[in-house]
Formats: structure tokens, C-alpha cells, sequence
């Protein structure tokens, strides 16, 4: 692959330098609320570190993450990445008014391509829904998916139900349909109309409530496979994003072993649970876990199979962002190219690089 690896980063956060931006994309009916109330989920816990890095301020003013052009410098050019995945504008599901939601999320990506997927080949963009109205989400992923530069379908991991439920297939449909992974993104747990963090109730305090993130993920998954979301829906790919890593092995252990008792209870499914996981489940690498031994991680990694399942991020611009340079442990050259880049360019369907391309024709 040239001299250059690829690097996909596939969480990075866009902002807007005042509600403002989203005017022009939002019927004027909306325009009162959408000043007064914005995404509407309110913030529950206090972080001693802030929300984002300090010095990821646009050198033209606005919030960290609200500037294309000091984004491609202070993030792609800086760290020699060649994609960036946006994600943003994900809590809307949380808000009680599924007509604002969806208003709000059409009015969002319409601005994300105008303003964002407008200024650079290397942004991609997600397609932001309301998760709360399926047929309305399923209606939006087909006016969007048209647009090349949109590349996944992104909803918060903060949901009422669990997503594998029947409840949700509509948008799953309707992302099979376009040729789309469907992403869930954390953050929105114990906000707006979202239940508790935990089955016993809320953390304390943010340090407390930010660990046990992960735990809702295993949920999701655990419930895409047993309600039957891969066989009904045999091409969909679900990325679970910014949820950690380490926990799959042991959920796709725990699932082959109670599958061979109680397989009678869920007939739909062919095949054993992990089987289902390593073929559609993808995790991104940030907030990646740190043994004091990093050979324990790459143990994880070779678990999970880790060169078809991870992709790497940053999640800029938050104050836990991870320098591609730094953080992930050593391992073999063939699986840290995977996760640098190759697997999301493959999920993505990413154009490859002048170098790759130079590299195919010289042989």
C-alpha cells in the first residue's frame, strides 16, 4: 500500500459555531424552539475535565469541533489522517417531541452536507435520525443515502428499548436497503427521555457513570442476535461506536454457551451467536482500554478478530482523544493496517488513495 498507510478515523465530532447555522436548513414553524431548546437533552453529570480538548478552538472563534477548515488542519493534517467520519447531533432522539426530532435531524443533514461534506473530500458524513420514529428514520435514510459522501446511519445508544426489537426494523430495513451500516453512539444515557444508565439506577458521579458505558452496548448486541435483526436483515453491518472492546469476548462466550441449552427459544437463528457478531458487529478503538500489560489487549484483539472488527478513532474534538500515533499497542504490521484504515475504507466504501491506486498499477 505505497509508502503510506491509510488512516480512517471513525469518530469525529462537528459542531456548529452558534444554533444559527441549522436556520437556513429548518422550516421557519420550528425556528423558536430549535433557538430556545436545541438537541433539548439536558446534561446530567459534571466533568472535572470539561467536554473537549482545550486547544481544539477554531482560531476564528465558535466551539471546539464547529470549523471545517481549522478541523483539517488541527486534526487530518496534523495527524496525517485521510478520512474522517462525522458524527454529531445524535441525542435529538432523546427529546419527547418525535416531530421536532425528526425535523430537527432532516434540518441537521441537510447542513452536514452543505457545510461540512462541501468542504472536503476527506469528511464523510453520517446520517443523523430520530430513533424514536423508525418509519419517519426510514424515511430520511432513503432522501439521504442518494448522497455518495453520507456513509452509515448513526442513532444514539440511549434508547427505551433494546434495538434489536421489532420496534426498530424499519430502520434497519431501510439501511440494508441503501447499502448502509447503521451506527450507535454513547453519551445520551440518563438524559432527556432515555431511562436510568443502569438496571439500578443512576451513578453518582461521572467518572462512575462514563465506566459503565460499555454495559449498554453488550445489551444492544446481545439483542440484535437473539431477536433474529442478522437473519432478517442478512447484509446490515452495525458499528457500535465509542463503547470499548474488551467485553465482546466475553459476551460471545457467554451467548455460545446458553445458546446450546436454550437454541429452542430463538429458532430463527442458524447459527451460533458469535458467528453472527464476527461478521456484523464493528467497533471503533477509542476510548480503548489500557492494561498495565498491552500484550493483554492485542489478546483481545486476536480474540474478537480484531483485523475485520476495529476500526480506529480519535473522538475528536473530547478531552479523551486519542492520538492515532500513540494509541494502540503494538501488534502485527497486517492488523494494525486493518485497523488504521483498510476495514473502514472496505465498510465505508472509501475511494482509495492516490498512493494505493499508483501501487496497483505499478503491479
Amino acid at each position: 500500500m505505497g509508502n503510506k498507510s491509510l488512516i480512517v478515523d471513525a469518530d469525529v465530532h462537528n459542531g456548529m459555531k452558534s444554533l444559527n447555522e441549522l436556520l437556513p436548513f429548518l422550516p421557519r414553524v420550528w425556528h423558536e424552539q430549535w433557538l430556545e431548546m436545541g438537541i433539548g437533552a439536558a446534561r446530567v453529570y459534571y466533568s472535572a475535565v470539561g467536554g473537549a480538548m482545550k486547544d481544539a478552538v477554531p482560531e476564528n472563534g465558535g466551539g471546539q469541533g464547529s470549523d471545517p477548515e481549522f478541523m483539517l488542519k488541527h486534526l487530518l493534517e496534523q495527524y496525517h489522517i485521510d478520512y474522517a467520519i462525522l458524527n454529531s447531533g445524535i441525542e435529538i432522539s432523546l427529546y419527547p417531541d418525535p416531530d421536532y426530532a425528526n425535523v430537527v435531524a432532516s434540518a441537521w443533514n441537510d447542513w452536514m452536507s452543505e457545510l461540512w461534506l462541501k468542504a472536503s473530500p476527506k469528511f464523510r458524513g453520517s446520517i443523523l435520525i430520530n430513533n424514536t420514529d423508525p418509519i419517519a428514520a426510514a424515511k430520511e435514510i432513503d432522501r439521504m443515502a442518494s448522497n455518495p459522501n453520507m456513509v452509515q446511519v448513526v442513532m444514539t445508544s440511549a434508547s427505551r428499548m433494546l434495538l434489536g426489537q421489532r420496534f426498530f426494523h424499519p430502520i434497519y430495513e431501510a439501511a440494508e436497503r441503501n447499502g448502509l451500516p447503521v451506527a450507535v453512539h454513547p453519551g445520551g444515557e440518563g438524559r432527556g427521555i432515555s431511562p436510568s444508565p443502569t438496571n439500578s439506577g443512576y451513578p453518582t458521579r461521572y467518572f462512575e457513570w462514563h465506566n459503565i458505558l460499555p454495559t449498554g452496548y453488550m445489551a444492544h448486541v446481545n439483542s440484535l442476535v437473539c431477536e433474529g435483526v442478522f437473519e432478517k436483515f442478512p447484509q446490515l453491518k452495525f458499528v457500535a461506536i465509542e463503547g470499548g472492546i474488551s467485553w465482546l469476548p466475553h459476551l460471545m462466550w457467554r451467548m455460545d454457551k446458553n445458546f446450546k441449552a436454550l437454541r429452542s427459544t430463538v429458532p430463527w437463528l442458524k447459527r451460533r451467536p458469535s458467528e453472527y457478531i464476527r461478521e456484523h458487529i464493528y467497533l471503533t478503538s477509542q476510548p480503548i482500554e489500557e492494561p498495565d500489560d498491552p500484550k493483554e489487549l492485542l489478546q483481545i484483539f486476536q480474540m474478537i478478530g480484531a483485523d475485520k472488527r476495529v476500526m480506529f478513532s480519535t473522538d475528536y474534538p473530547h478531552w479523551d482523544f486519542d492520538n492515532p500515533m500513540m494509541a494502540l499497542p503494538p501488534m502485527p504490521r497486517e492488523m494494525k493496517r486493518r485497523v488504521m484504515g483498510e476495514t473502514a475504507q472496505e465498510l465505508y466504501r472509501l475511494p482509495a488513495l492516490a498512493a494505493e491506486v499508483e501501487e496497483v498499477h505499478e503491479s
